[in-house]
């Protein structure tokens, strides 16, 4: 089947696309007869990221609900109901052919490559101008909502400036200055007086500039549709609960919002300015699981992400001015799901995990015997692994020698990943980044001048072209 006959049938289509102008640095003519002469135009955009999405992570997202529930994922019922357009995109930064996230989405956000570690800033100092900024100025409301601090860098390349994506004190106060619309997750130690350095008190800050303060799932669930006051949501310290873990928490579950009911609210906050939106939505839990190794972590958090997928096209399919945008900024890790004679019943295993690896790692301490891990992995995802995998387990808590990104604790992550492999049937190439393309896939007003392969930083102009605002 020809590419451009897959999608021809799609639900936007009818909406209009023209041959050349004005997408020309992303868009490529596809000669369909449902199009017609000019391309049409986006009110609002919603970009949805993924963080370290390799295509393994979105395969066993869909395995995994389409085997425990008999339907598939939101993300790949697009492809399979030809109701989006579909391409490759390269995520290369300024100074590697793996980007960091901040590179990455500052290549959304600002339009140029940076050096890995910046957010919008070039190597010789210079800035370019995020592109909430940009909407924010042309009347737009304008957000971000997160599953891991507010202030880390994949919201931040689509807000502010600065060379350092780990000052996330200092763009916690930038965010202060821009008043955006919209702010939600985690990173309460960047907001409080008692966890910051300079013991500014940045919630009551915002307090006084006239922000809406959330800190709790309730506060933001007795919110009114008609909110006028900007929103600051901050609802956990660091990144908020893996998906699993929250879900089999009644007290997390209670007090910690969703990645979906985040996005829920943000949008019927976002939606009430008649000159429209733009917001991103990003599942960065699924990037900390997959340093991890952590399969449960992985594919749940993949799947919250996916229910927030559903949130942004039951609205984009209401209002019809809305261009959905779903991607990753890299692939990380490089997970898969491996053939064996019991793969299928290895895999199973999953449906049941009651917690993450993070769960189980970070609750023992050296006081553990081999018994007592044990007990807890099988309370956890319902496997016994042996008495000499224990005792190796264990002996990396006297060094502390473990691997991974967000592990402050360097606990083993790796070497349970290894050990799981037997019970899960699921590999990994890394505990890092990747150079791999990834997906790009798009539902909307626009999307009908998608090419099927393109650059990163080429989106910058393209969502606001697909807007009608000046680049």
């Amino acid at each position: 089947m020809k590419r451009r006959d897959f999608f021809r049938n799609t639900a936007f289509t009818a909406l209009g696309a023209s041959v050349l102008s004005p997408f020309q640095s992303i868009a490529g003519h596809r000669s369909t007869k449902n199009l017609s002469s000019r391309a049409s135009k986006a009110k609002n955009i919603i970009f949805m990221v993924s963080d370290g999405m390799s295509t393994g992570t979105l395969n066993m997202a869909n395995l995994l609900l389409q085997r425990k529930e008999g339907k598939q994922s939101n993300w790949l019922a697009l492809y399979e109901r030809n109701e989006g357009v579909r391409a490759l995109m390269d995520t290369a930064s300024a100074s590697s052919l793996v980007t960091d996230s901040a590179a990455a989405s500052s290549s959304w956000g600002g339009g140029v490559r940076v050096p890995n570690g910046s957010l919008n800033v070039n190597a010789d100092g210079s800035f370019n101008k995020p592109i909430l900024q940009k909407f924010k100025a042309a009347g737009k409301s304008v957000g971000c909502v997160t599953s891991v601090p507010i202030t880390h860098a994949t919201p931040a390349g689509f807000c502010v400036n600065s060379d350092k994506r780990s000052d996330q004190p200092g763009i916690a106060l930038q965010y202060l200055n821009l008043r955006f619309d919209v702010m939600m997750g985690g990173g309460f130690e960047f907001f409080s007086a008692d966890k910051r350095e300079d013991k500014q008190d940045l919630f009551a800050k915002y307090r006084q500039a006239g922000f809406t303060v959330l800190q709790n799932r309730d506060e933001m669930r007795a919110l009114s549709g008609n909110e006028s006051n900007p929103i600051l949501g901050v609802f956990y310290a660091d990144g908020l609960p893996y998906a699993l873990d929250r879900a089999n928490d009644r007290v997390l579950a209670s007090k910690t919002p969703s990645l979906a009911e985040m996005t829920k609210t943000a949008i019927n906050k976002l939606k009430n300015n008649k000159n429209g939106f733009v917001l991103q939505v990003e599942g960065g839990k699924v990037d900390w699981a997959a340093h991890a190794n952590d399969a449960g972590g992985l594919i749940y958090d993949q799947l919250a992400f996916d229910e927030a997928i559903g949130e942004a096209m039951a609205f984009a399919l209401a209002d019809k001015e809305t261009l959905v945008i779903l991607t990753t900024d890299h692939g990380n890790a490089n997970p898969g799901l491996f053939y064996g004679n019991q793969t299928n019943k290895n895999f199973d295993r999953i449906q049941l995990f009651k917690h993450t690896n993070d769960w189980i790692l970070n609750g023992i301490d050296k006081s553990y015997t081999p018994a007592r891990f044990i007990e807890r992995i099988e309370f956890a995802q319902g496997y016994a692994i042996t008495m000499e995998e224990a005792k190796e387990l264990l002996s990396h808590y006297e060094s502390l020698d473990g691997d991974g990104l967000y592990n402050p604790r360097k606990l083993p992550f790796r070497q349970l990943a290894e050990i799981q492999q037997k019970h899960l049937s699921i590999g990994w190439g890394s505990m890092d980044h990747s150079a791999d393309y990834v997906e790009l896939a798009m539902y909307g007003p626009g999307s009908e001048q998608l090419k099927p392969f393109v650059k990163n930083i080429a989106l910058h102009n393209f969502m606001l072209q697909a807007t009608e605002i000046a680049v």
